[in-house]
C-alpha cells in the first residue's frame, strides 16, 4: 500500500513541467505544503509562487507536499508511516522546516491532521528541537493567526514573496543548529512575523502590533504558473496573476481589505509571463480579485487574440462590462462569465456597499446574453446583515428576469442553449471587514432559506441552484473569528478523526460565542495585534 501511495506520487510529479529538485546536503530544507487535495493546492498560483520564490534561493531546497488521499491516510494510520514530499519522497518530520500555505480555514483542521500523520508534535510547547520549525502563511493566517497559535511557531503576516526570503536568509546565518528558541532574535526587526509563543494568550495580544507585508511593485514579483500539469482544476490553462486586492471595497469580502491597496501588474509584464506561457498551453487563465480594474484589460486581451491565444479570466464586476470586452472574451473562447451580484435587492446591495444599480445590472446581463458566451454564474450571499426573508425572494424574481432577458435574446437570434448557475453562500464575518462584528446567521434560518430559493428554482428549465451546507459555514465562521480556545476544539477534532460536532459536545467551549454574538464595538478582537494598514 506505501508502495502505491508512492506509486501515485511518482506519476504526479512525472506528468509536470517546472518542477525542481536539488541536492540537499547543507541547505536549509523546506516542505511547502498544502493542506488539501494536489489538484486543488497545484491551482494555487501563491502557493506555487512561494514554491519557486524558495528555490531561487541557492542555500534552501524547497519540496511539496499535500494532503493524501483518504485511502493513505487509512494506511498512515495503520502502519504509522509518515506523509512524503512529492519530489524526493521525503518524510515531512525530517525536514528543516514545514511551511503551511493555508487558503481556507476549514482546511486547518487538514494542515493538524498532516502535522498528526507526521508524528510531529501538535503543540509547539511540546516540541523539541529535532522536529522542524512549524511556519504558517497565507490569506487565513493573515486576517486571523489564533486558532492556530497553539500548533505553529511562526506566521507570514500578509505577501509573502519578501518575507520568506528574509526569514531564510535569517535562518542561513545562524543555523547551526537550527533551534526555535532562537527564532524571536533571529527574527527581530521583521516586519510581517508573528511569533505566538512570545505573547500571552489573551483575546487581542493588548499592546501588540504585527505589521502587515505588502509589496509595493507587483512587477518585481511576476506571478504566473511556474509548473504545468493536467492535473488540477485549471489544468488546460497557463494561469498569471493581474493584480492583488479589490478597490471596492464591499463589507463582507476581505478581498477590499486585508489584501489592500488594490495594485496591478504592468502590461508589459503581464504579456512577459504570457510569453513563458504559451510555451506550455495555448489557453491563458487571468486570475484576480478585480480583472476589470487592470487600466489595460482590453488592450491586453486583444494582444492574446492577436498570438492565437485562447484565454478567460476569474470573474468580472457587473458594473463593468462593455460590449467591446465581451466580443474580446467571445474571441478569447470565452464560453462561461461568472459575475457577483451578491444580494437580490438594490436596499441591500447598497447596505453591503455594492456599488450596483438594478438598471446597470439588468443592461449587463443583456450585453452578454447576446453575446456568444453561453453559460452565466451569478454568486449570491444570504445571511447577510438586516437581510429579510423579501431579499431572498427578491433573488429568485432577479434571476427569473435574468433568465427572460436570455430567453428573449437566444429567441431573436436563434441562439443555442444557455445554463445559468445561481451559486449561493452563506454570510461568514471575516477579519478586519466592516462586517467582523456582525453575527452569522443561524443555521435554521439558513436552512429555510435555501429552502425557499430551492421552491423558487424547482422545474425552471435553464437554471441550476448550487449552495454551501450551512453546518460547515458555522464552523468557518468558528474558525474565522476564533481565538487560541477554537484552536482547543481544532485539537480534539483532529483527535476525533474530523468530527467537528462530536468535538463541539467534548469540549468546554460554546462555539455560539464565537458565530451567532455580534462583537461590541469597545471588544478587542483577537486579531487587533495586526495592523492591516487598510487604504
Amino acid at each position: 500500500m506505501l508502495c502505491q501511495y508512492r506509486k501515485n506520487l511518482k506519476k504526479l510529479l512525472a506528468q509536470e513541467r517546472g518542477y525542481v529538485v536539488k541536492d540537499m546536503a547543507g541547505k536549509i530544507s523546506v516542505v511547502l505544503v498544502y493542506p488539501n487535495t494536489y489538484n486543488v493546492g497545484m491551482s494555487n498560483l501563491g502557493f506555487q509562487k512561494i514554491y519557486s520564490t524558495l528555490n531561487q534561493l541557492e542555500y534552501v531546497v524547497c519540496e511539496r507536499s499535500f494532503l493524501p488521499s483518504e485511502e493513505d491516510i487509512s494506511y498512515l494510520k495503520k502502519t504509522k508511516k509518515s506523509p512524503i514530499s512529492l519530489e524526493s519522497q521525503k518524510p515531512l518530520g525530517k525536514f528543516d522546516i514545514v511551511a503551511f500555505s493555508i487558503t481556507f480555514e476549514m482546511d486547518y483542521l487538514f494542515a493538524l491532521q498532516i502535522l498528526n500523520l507526521s508524528h510531529i508534535p501538535l503543540k509547539s510547547a511540546n516540541r523539541l528541537n529535532k522536529d522542524p520549525i512549524i511556519i504558517a502563511g497565507g490569506i487565513c493566517p493573515t486576517f486571523n493567526p489564533e486558532p492556530l497559535a497553539n500548533f505553529v511557531d511562526l506566521v507570514a503576516i500578509g505577501e509573502g514573496e519578501e518575507v520568506i526570503r528574509e526569514i531564510m536568509e535569517r535562518i542561513n546565518e545562524d543555523r547551526n543548529p537550527l533551534n526555535r528558541k532562537n527564532l524571536p532574535h533571529l527574527l527581530t526587526g521583521i516586519d510581517g512575523i508573528y511569533i505566538p509563543s512570545e505573547y500571552p494568550s489573551k483575546n487581542g495580544q493588548k499592546g501588540l502590533k504585527i505589521k502587515k507585508r505588502w509589496i509595493s511593485d507587483l512587477d518585481q514579483y511576476p506571478t504566473s504558473s511556474s509548473i504545468i500539469t493536467d492535473q488540477t482544476i485549471f489544468g488546460d490553462m497557463f494561469l498569471i496573476e493581474v493584480g492583488k486586492g479589490c478597490k471596492m471595497k464591499c463589507k463582507f469580502c476581505e478581498a477590499g481589505y486585508i489584501c489592500s491597496p488594490a495594485r496591478f501588474y504592468s502590461k508589459a509584464t503581464i504579456l512577459k509571463e504570457v510569453q513563458k506561457g504559451k510555451v506550455y498551453r495555448r489557453k491563458i487563465g487571468l486570475v484576480g480579485s478585480a480583472i476589470c480594474d487592470h487600466p489595460d484589460i482590453e488592450e491586453i486581451m486583444l494582444e492574446l487574440h492577436n498570438q492565437e491565444l485562447g484565454f478567460s479570466v476569474s470573474s468580472l464586476r457587473l458594473n463593468q462590462i462593455t460590449s467591446n470586452l465581451l466580443k474580446l472574451l467571445e474571441l478569447g473562447g470565452c464560453k462561461t462569465i461568472a459575475v457577483a451580484p451578491e444580494a437580490g435587492s438594490k436596499r441591500l446591495r447598497k447596505a453591503i456597499n455594492k456599488q450596483l444599480t438594478d438598471e446597470k445590472l439588468f443592461d449587463s446581463i443583456r450585453l452578454i446574453a447576446e453575446s456568444g458566451i453561453q453559460n452565466l454564474k451569478l454568486y449570491y450571499i444570504i445571511g447577510l446583515p438586516n437581510e429579510a426573508l423579501e431579499d431572498i425572494k427578491s433573488i429568485i424574481r432577479e434571476v427569473k428576469s435574468i433568465k427572460g432577458i436570455f430567453n428573449a435574446v437566444r429567441i431573436k437570434k436563434r441562439m443555442s442553449m444557455f445554463l445559468i448557475t445561481v451559486s449561493v453562500n452563506a454570510f461568514v464575518p471575516k477579519p478586519m471587514t466592516p462586517f467582523q462584528r456582525e453575527p452569522m446567521d443561524y443555521t435554521a434560518s439558513l436552512k429555510e432559506k435555501l429552502k425557499i430559493l430551492k421552491t423558487g428554482f424547482k422545474g425552471n428549465k435553464n437554471i441550476k441552484l448550487i449552495y454551501d451546507i450551512p453546518k460547515w459555514s458555522f464552523i468557518q465562521t468558528l474558525l474565522s473569528r476564533g481565538d487560541r480556545k477554537v484552536g482547543e476544539l481544532l485539537c480534539k477534532a483532529v483527535e476525533l478523526d474530523g468530527d467537528w460536532f462530536e468535538a463541539i459536545r467534548e469540549v468546554n467551549i460554546n462555539p455560539d460565542f464565537y458565530v451567532y454574538r455580534k462583537y461590541d464595538k469597545n471588544e478587542l478582537l483577537p486579531w487587533s495585534f495586526i495592523d492591516a494598514e487598510i487604504q
